[in-house]
């Protein structure tokens, strides 16, 4: 059995990846991936992930330029979540979210609503291109 058979892999044949910032431990983002996915990430050293919208694998920054450097592959007790700790390279402070954020979580529950409390770092319109 290869390591990539010992994942347990959901129907569509993806598995949720949580990618952490290594110094901080910052939950920057949640995305998938295919058993392709995962085999690039570990060959390249860069997260690479499966778009569920645009139905292809998508290397991390390919647009924007915001690449994950992973320092560590790992896997959850029940085979069926990935965590990467990973430097979020391509802007200082680092931008994993494509709103121009730090981080995908910045939204935070107050009050019976959900309030928006980190800040835009980059106008996502000058990251991404048309």
């Amino acid at each position: 059995m290869t390591w990539l058979e010992e994942i347990r892999w959901d129907e569509n044949g993806l598995v949720p990846v949580i990618a952490q910032e290594d110094t901080t431990g910052d939950v920057l983002m949640f995305a998938w991936m295919n058993r392709e996915a995962l085999a690039l990430t570990a060959e390249k050293g860069e997260a690479v992930y499966w778009s569920r919208s645009r139905q292809k694998l998508w290397h991390k920054g390919e647009e924007s330029g915001h690449i994950q450097k992973v320092h560590a592959i790992r896997m959850d007790c029940d085979n069926d979540v990935v965590l990467l700790r990973i430097t979020q390279l391509g802007h200082e402070p680092g931008i994993a979210c494509h709103t121009g954020r730090h981080s995908c979580f910045f939204q935070k529950y107050e009050n019976g609503q959900w309030v928006s409390v980190d800040p835009v770092i980059k106008d996502p319109a000058s990251i991404y291109r048309k």
